[in-house]
C-alpha cells in the first residue's frame, strides 16, 4: 500500500502525551494523514523512549512502535521560552491532546480555558485515567488498574475460582486511545457548523467499561454479575476454543444454520436432537455439557484438518496465533498490516500497518518515530521562529534540536 495524503491532510495537531493512551490517538490521526507534531519534555523525552528492552539500534521499540507519522520536538515547558514557543504552536493549530493529571496543564498556563481565548477553534483533548470529572479525577490513571476497576478482570480468565487475569493487551490504554481520537473527529464535525472548537474528555476506566456491553447487558437485566468463562462467550454457544491432536482453534458455531452444519461434520447428529442442545438457549444453559461432548471430538484430528474441513462447510472457525504468527498470516500481509517505514538512524525497519483503510484518501505509514529533538529546528522555523531564535533557545534550555 502506498501512503497517500490522507483524509485529515492539512489538520494540525500538537501532541502533549506520554506513553500510550495519548501517543494512540495521535497515532490514529497521523495515520489518517493528519500533521502530529509531538512535544516531548526535556531532559529524556517521552517516558516510552526508556522502556526498554527491546531495543532496535539504541532506539526503543516501544516508542517507535507508537509514534510512527509524527514529527518530534523537544521543549521546556517550564520555561517563558518553551512556553512561548507552544504558545505560536498552538494560534493556529486544531487539536492539542494531553494525557497529563489533572491541573498540570492549568498550573502551566495552559489549560483549556486559556487555550480557547488564544485559539477558539481548538479541539482540546484530555485523556485520563478516570476523566476530569467525579471523585476519582485527581488519581492517576494506568492500564492495569482500569482493567480491574472496569469490571474487565472480573470477566476474563480460565473461569469461576481462579485468580483474576488482565487482558493481555493494555486494551484500556489502546481504547482511549481510539475513544479520544473518536471524539477529536466529531468535534471537528461539529465544529464544521459552528465554527469553534471544544473540550473532549475521555479515560482508561470508560474505555474498560465500553468493554463489557455484553456482560453488563446481563447484569443490568438480571443483577447477578457475569464472571470468567475462558474463551467462552456469554450469550452463545458453542462459541469458544477448542484442543485438537496438535493445538488449538476457535469455532464460532453460534447460530441454529452454523451449529447444525458444525455437528453435520463432526457425524453427531445426535446431539442436535439431544433437548439440552436442540435450541440455542438451551445450548447456552448446558453449555459446560455440550463443551465437554465437542471437546472428543476435536481431539481426533489436527488443526488444519478441522479447518480446512470447517471452512468447506462454511462454519466460522479459525486458529489460535501468536504474535509472529499473526504477523506472516496471508491476511495481515494482504491488508498491509506489517509495513517496512524508514527510520533516521536504523533505516528500513518493521511496524503494524493502518487499521483503517480509505478509498479515495488512502493515508497509511508515512515515517518512522522521530528522534529525540528532530524537527524542534524544522517546525520552530515553520512557526516564524529565526535560526537565532533557534540557536538562542538551544543554548538556554529552552528547546533541543537533534
Amino acid at each position: 500500500m502506498t501512503a497517500g495524503k490522507g483524509p485529515l491532510s492539512g489538520v494540525k495537531v500538537i501532541e502533549l502525551c506520554h506513553v500510550m493512551a495519548g501517543p494512540v490517538c495521535g497515532l490514529m490521526l497521523a495515520d489518517m494523514g493528519a500533521d502530529v507534531i509531538k512535544v516531548e519534555k526535556m531532559p529524556g523525552g517521552d517516558d516510552l523512549r526508556r522502556t526498554v528492552p527491546p531495543k532496535i539500534g539504541d532506539e526503543a521499540a516501544s516508542f517507535m512502535m507508537m509514534n510512527r507519522n509524527k514529527r518530534g520536538i523537544a521543549v521546556n515547558l517550564k520555561t517563558e521560552d518553551g512556553k512561548r514557543v507552544l504558545h505560536r504552536l498552538l494560534a493556529d493549530a486544531d487539536i492539542v491532546m494531553e494525557n497529563f493529571s489533572r491541573g498540570v496543564m492549568e498550573r502551566m498556563g495552559l489549560g483549556y480555558e486559556t487555550l480557547k481565548e488564544l485559539n477558539p477553534r481548538l479541539i482540546y483533548c484530555a485523556i485520563s485515567g478516570f476523566g476530569r470529572t467525579g471523585p476519582y479525577a485527581d488519581r492517576g490513571g494506568f492500564d492495569l488498574i482500569a482493567q480491574g476497576m472496569s469490571g474487565l478482570m472480573s470477566i476474563t480468565g480460565e473461569g469461576p475460582g481462579r485468580p483474576p487475569v488482565k487482558v493481555g493487551a493494555p486494551v484500556t490504554d489502546i481504547t482511549a486511545g481510539i475513544l479520544g481520537a473518536m471524539g477529536i473527529l466529531a468535534a471537528l464535525h461539529a465544529r464544521t457548523q459552528t465554527g469553534k472548537g471544544q473540550f473532549v474528555d475521555t479515560s482508561l476506566f470508560e474505555a474498560g467499561i465500553v468493554h463489557t456491553f455484553w456482560q453488563s447487558a446481563i447484569a443490568l437485566a438480571t443483577g447477578v454479575a457475569p464472571g470468567p468463562m475462558g474463551s467462552a462467550h456469554p450469550l452463545n454457544a458453542p462459541y469458544e476454543a477448542f484442543a485438537t491432536k496438535d493445538g488449538y482453534i476457535n469455532l464460532g458455531a453460534a447460530n441454529q444454520a452454523t451449529w447444525l452444519r458444525a455437528i453435520e461434520l463432526l457425524n453427531r447428529a445426535d446431539l442436535g436432537e439431544d433437548p439440552r442442545f436442540k435450541e440455542a438457549a438451551g445450548r447456552l444453559v448446558h453449555r459446560e455439557a455440550l463443551a465437554a461432548e465437542l471437546a472428543v471430538e476435536f481431539k481426533k484430528r489436527t488443526s488444519a484438518e478441522w479447518l480446512a474441513a470447517l471452512e468447506q462447510v462454511k462454519v466460522p472457525a479459525g486458529p489460535v496465533l501468536n504474535v509472529l504468527q499473526m504477523h506472516a498470516d496471508e491476511q495481515t500481509v494482504a491488508r498491509d498490516m506489517v509495513l517496512e517505514v524508514n527510520h533516521t538512524r536504523i533505516g528500513a525497519m518493521k511496524t503494524l500497518g493502518a487499521p483503517v483503510k480509505f478509498s479515495a484518501t488512502p493515508g497509511g505509514v508515512r515515517r518512522g518515530a522521530p528522534i529525540f529533538g528532530e524537527h524542534t529546528a524544522e517546525v520552530l522555523r515553520e512557526h516564524g521562529f529565526n535560526r537565532d531564535d533557534v540557536e538562542g533557545m538551544t543554548a538556554s534550555g529552552a528547546i533541543f534540536c537533534a
